[in-house]
């Protein structure tokens, strides 16, 4: 096994049925031989930086009805909010005073922020803060919409692909949904010219090893620049309600997978594996992640976006949550860098 750790490092390529053998290892000698390749690969590429996003989860309005999602459209019981310009333009200000130099808009697919206002509120942001890089993960726009953003001021766009089969992606989300646009509203993010992120949940209900191996395989041949996954966790108004969460342990050794496939690439250590286990944050940036996204968002709005139960660090004041992951990376070796922490070309 270690020479499928070794070859994929090499030629960051394996056969299906190598995939398959990786994704399932449970040898705790071989995984912490893939943990040590992946943290080598970034350190080549990163050194010991740590970038910190600051999230602005800005609204939990969706048009979207996915099965998974605790604020999908028909959530009744959740709390609806939206933030005006002047509160994201607080949160900017206040998280560039403790070094965040990338902010991270992120909401619901929501109509009432139409192309108009986001460009209003994305170039008014970068006029503030010309130093800083600015992420959006606003879900499918059109082309137009995205070229508008992007010429605002936009600098990354993070849209999650959930899973590369098709037939998951369906029994994922309703039938108004499509992967192939989904797919589709990728690449035309990376022509525009973003640094684009994709992901996918890990243990999401009905994945198996072979979705698992054409996420992989898809994210090799889009090439993103960022990467995003987490452990699939229920939340207990959507019909997923009942299903078992994603593990560590997998999500882990897809992190180390990942890095080695794509050595460049931006891979958050996300809430979410904060949210299974205590140190899983931590353990995710010693698997091969570089990235963590502590939460800007007003106090008052945090528990209100609630994609799945029981999310961490709904209640910390954003200094608190800054400097809690401070000395979290310290504790591993690392450090966190006030910097846009943009990707670094392999070429």
């Amino acid at each position: 096994m270690k020479r499928l750790v070794d070859k994929l490092q090499g030629s960051g390529s394996l056969t299906a049925e190598e995939w398959k053998r990786l994704i399932t290892v449970r040898d705790p000698e071989i995984t912490e031989y893939l943990f040590e390749r992946a943290r080598t690969v970034r350190e080549e590429y990163y050194g010991k930086d740590i970038y910190i996003r600051g999230l602005i989860e800005f609204t939990n309005y969706c048009k979207n009805d996915c099965y998974y999602c605790g604020i999908r459209r028909s959530n009744g019981k959740a709390d609806r909010y939206r933030l005006t310009k002047a509160q994201i333009m607080d949160c900017c200000r206040a998280g560039y005073e403790l070094g965040f130099r990338t902010f991270v808009l992120q909401g619901g697919e929501d109509g009432y922020y139409t192309d108009e206002k986001m460009t209003d509120i994305i170039s008014s942001i970068k006029e503030s803060h010309p130093d800083c890089a600015l992420t959006l993960s606003l879900g499918e726009k059109s082309y137009e919409s995205y070229k508008a953003f992007f010429h605002a001021g936009a600098d990354r766009y993070l849209l999650r692909h959930e899973t590369a089969n098709e037939e998951h992606y369906n029994r994922l989300h309703p039938g108004s949904m499509s992967l192939a646009y989904r797919k589709q509203c990728l690449y035309e993010l990376k022509e525009i010219g973003y640094q684009v992120g994709c992901g996918f949940m890990v243990g999401s209900p009905y994945q198996t090893v072979d979705c698992l191996v054409e996420d992989l395989l898809f994210m090799k041949e889009l090439n993103p620049h960022m990467v995003g996954i987490g452990p699939f966790i229920p939340h207990h108004e959507t019909p997923f309600a009942q299903r078992k969460a994603g593990t560590l342990a997998q999500t882990l050794v897809l992190l180390s997978i990942i890095r080695l496939m794509l050595p460049a690439v931006l891979l958050p250590a996300t809430t979410a594996l904060g949210t299974i286990n205590p140190k899983g944050r931590e353990l995710g940036i010693l698997a091969g992640a570089n990235v963590v996204m502590p939460n800007l968002s007003p106090v008052t709005v945090r528990s209100k976006y609630m994609l799945y139960d029981n999310k961490i660090c709904t209640g910390d004041e954003a200094a608190e949550c800054r400097f809690c992951l401070q000395r979290r990376m310290e504790s591993i070796g690392c450090r966190i860098a006030v910097s846009r922490g943009d990707y670094k070309s392999q070429n």
